[in-house]
């Protein structure tokens, strides 16, 4: 019998696998595909406090080894996101973390507060959002930054919170550390890398936005290193994520450090991603004799 159960800042998981925000939706377009109940957690896409239009069009491309997106964090709002999203994500045996994304601190508060009387297990905080007031420089890209908004969500926060790291920055650890020194209780990481293509038949950009998140396989190597360095600079538990097509990639971000995984661009070649990277888990834990997925956390210095 092998378990597979993680725990992450007191919340009891029945496995590592969860969705990367904004790879899943609200799991609504995927649930024909993937039992919802087999899957650790569900990370919604971004939630901001009144509804966002994103960015102009065409606002995806494809790339060798991935995808770029400048999606601009389209959402409906949180008011939306509780009365059709959370309705539907409760009828469901799995966790839910909600991603909050905003453009103030005052948006981010806003948010958590409206979801702190909700059934929400967990919220993970987007600081990949331009920050207006410091000239749309990330608030994940300042560690003075990230202190202040940890420290201010981390007050009003009813849920642990879930820092998500940028990995746009020189040294992710000095992130790590700062979130961690406001309270955060938990990191992810990485978030997409900022990226560019160019149509040399038209001369023009691929994106509207010109630039956009790099995500998919291309992105894994970096994605280890910076769970491998962050692991071995904080004490809080990290979900690692950034390029996870199958179960070997997985425990690859585990062996690092990672406690949790997150499945995210596979979703849109492979709707079944998430649970074929759980029974590859499994597969491989009875294939090495490994009692406890926990055993795994870690294990390569």
């Amino acid at each position: 019998m092998i378990n597979t159960k993680i725990n992450i800042a007191g919340v009891e998981f029945k496995n590592p696998v969860m969705t990367a925000s904004g790879t899943f939706g609200s799991g609504m377009e995927y649930s024909e595909f993937v039992d919802l109940n087999n899957l650790g957690a569900v990370v919604t896409k971004g939630v901001a406090n009144v509804p966002w239009i994103g960015n102009p069009t065409p606002r995806v491309a494809e790339t060798y080894g991935g995808m770029l997106n400048a999606i601009g964090l389209q959402n409906p709002g949180v008011d939306v996101f509780i009365e059709r999203d959370l309705v539907f994500l409760k009828q469901f045996d799995t966790k839910v973390i909600v991603n909050v994304c905003g453009k103030t601190v005052e948006d981010y508060l806003e948010v958590v507060e409206k979801l702190s009387d909700q059934p929400v297990d967990m919220l993970e905080i987007n600081v990949s959002c331009p920050n207006v007031k410091e000239g749309a420089i990330a608030f994940g890209q300042r560690a003075d930054c990230l202190f202040d908004i940890t420290k201010q969500i981390k007050k009003v926060a009813k849920q642990p919170i879930i820092m998500k790291l940028s990995p746009n920055v020189t040294d992710i650890t000095e992130m790590a550390k700062a979130a961690e020194a406001a309270g955060s209780d938990a990191l992810s990481l990485i978030n997409t890398i900022t990226g560019m293509k160019i149509d040399i038949h038209k001369r023009q950009f691929a994106l509207a936005n010109k630039t956009g998140g790099l995500s998919g396989p291309a992105i894994k190597p970096i994605a280890i290193r910076m769970v491998y360095q962050v692991a071995n600079a904080v004490k809080i538990p990290i979900i690692g994520m950034g390029g996870i097509a199958n179960a070997e990639d997985a425990i690859e971000f585990m062996l690092a450090g990672a406690t949790g995984i997150a499945v995210g661009a596979m979703n849109f070649v492979n709707p079944y991603a998430t649970t074929e990277v759980l029974k590859g888990m499994e597969e491989y834990m009875e294939k090495y004799q490994v009692s406890d997925i926990n055993q795994l956390i870690g294990a390569v210095k």
